[in-house]
């Protein structure tokens, strides 16, 4: 292989104000999202709603993020990821402000699901990360990869408490519109993270239509996207349902709040770790273990009494295991296909997490609606885990053929 693709491009933005900008980013679009959950019982007790609404409006967004990230891929690709995350900032921005206003489920569904998933789809990590992957040499992306998945959960850290103060302090309704106002400080921030991506010195030249057919024609690819699934499935569930389902044994709201805060707490050191891991060794068989062990602490959890410390406990484990996904799952896009359609590429794959985040999101209300217990969900988290594990582990960590005969 060339030096040349073994060395960082020159650039025009110091490295250090490229990775600081792209972390604060994540930090504010990762972090807010993660706290929607904390709005449940608030909003639902004051409109009159359902469960099952508000977790459908999440599911709607988690669903639009996923179907516009290819979408913002492409654009971000071709034109740059600056202007793409600075336009995510004010849509973001947007859809909070009018699901503070939402007096019906339709305005809910418009902002807080559509509007905020079309910004999440413009200024979250997959963005971000391809902007990293550009700045930085092939040997340091997992690493760099890490930091910026660490970030967004430094923000699930930051915003849990933080919402959750906000809510008991001003009303929910008050909170949404400082996580707006919040929002848009990743306008100045999308001016360090401009340009677009190129080919590595190693690539052959490929069309976006190219760049497709072989992706989908390449089985560790294909199954890259369908294990991805499981993890949107998993976490967004949890991520939404754990607070209201601490509540509804009777514990204090504020345990939701720092459970949420406690997952990204860890998932820092998770995703650090896999950073460093995937640099390292094998990702597609760390990612398998990593689904197995999310399988066996969701077990463990249900099995046994619930707590305060047990549910703790249990964020803590979760955290993780939680975006830890990320890094590998993008390192291996990027080791076998390279950088020119990565955001792209990546964006495929997000598409199938976020159909299961919808899932996960949506099923949880809809069983609790109909069932008044998430006990089901729990199961088919634990019985995904597992296939996911079984499915990663035949990808190979290895460039696709056109890559291996350049070089």
């Amino acid at each position: 292989m060339s030096t040349a693709s073994q060395t960082a491009p020159k650039l025009a933005v110091p490295l250090p104000l490229i990775i600081a900008s792209g972390c604060v980013v994540a930090i504010l679009s990762l972090g807010e999202r993660s706290s929607l959950g904390l709005f449940l019982t608030p909003m639902t007790d004051a409109r009159g709603w359902s469960r099952e609404t508000f977790a459908l409006a999440v599911a709607l967004q988690n669903l639009v993020w996923g179907a516009a990230q290819p979408i913002m891929g492409a654009i971000a690709d071709r034109y740059g990821t600056g202007r793409v995350i600075a336009t995510g900032g004010i849509l973001y921005a947007a859809g909070l402000y009018i699901a503070s206003i939402a007096v019906s489920p339709l305005m809910l569904m418009l902002g807080m699901g559509v509007t905020i998933g079309v910004g999440l789809a413009a200024a979250s990590f997959t963005i971000i990360l391809a902007a990293f992957g550009r700045a930085v040499s092939p040997a340091k992306r997992s690493l760099a990869f890490g930091l910026g998945t660490a970030a967004g959960s430094f923000g699930q850290f930051l915003f849990g408490p933080l919402s959750q103060a906000l809510i008991e302090g001003g009303g929910w309704q008050k909170a949404l519109v400082v996580l707006a106002a919040t929002t848009l400080l990743m306008l100045p921030l999308a001016y360090a993270l401009r340009g677009r991506s190129n080919a590595d010195a190693t690539e052959m030249p490929q069309t976006f239509r190219e760049a497709l057919a072989e992706a989908f024609g390449y089985r560790g690819y294909v199954l890259l996207v369908l294990g991805f699934f499981v993890c949107g499935f998993q976490v967004t569930f949890i991520a939404v349902h754990l607070p209201p389902y601490l509540t509804d044994l009777g514990m204090s709201p504020m345990l939701g709040g720092w459970a949420i805060a406690l997952i990204g707490l860890f998932n820092i050191v998770g995703s650090l770790a896999a950073g460093a891991i995937g640099a390292r060794y094998s990702k597609s068989y760390s990612l398998a273990i990593l689904y197995l062990a999310r399988a066996a602490v969701i077990l463990v959890f249900i099995s046994l009494p619930i707590t305060a410390v047990s549910a703790l406990i249990f964020a803590a484990a979760m955290g993780l295991l939680w975006l830890s996904t990320v890094p590998l799952t993008s390192g291996l896009v990027a080791v076998m296909f390279g950088q020119r359609y990565m955001a792209t590429l990546f964006g495929f794959v997000f598409f199938s997490h976020q159909i299961g985040s919808f899932l996960g999101v949506w099923l949880g209300g809809y069983a609790y609606d109909r069932t008044g217990s998430y006990d089901l969900v729990w199961w088919i988290s634990i019985a995904l885990g597992v296939a996911a594990a079984i499915v990663h582990l035949p990808i190979r960590d290895a460039p696709a053929p056109r890559l291996q005969a350049a070089a």
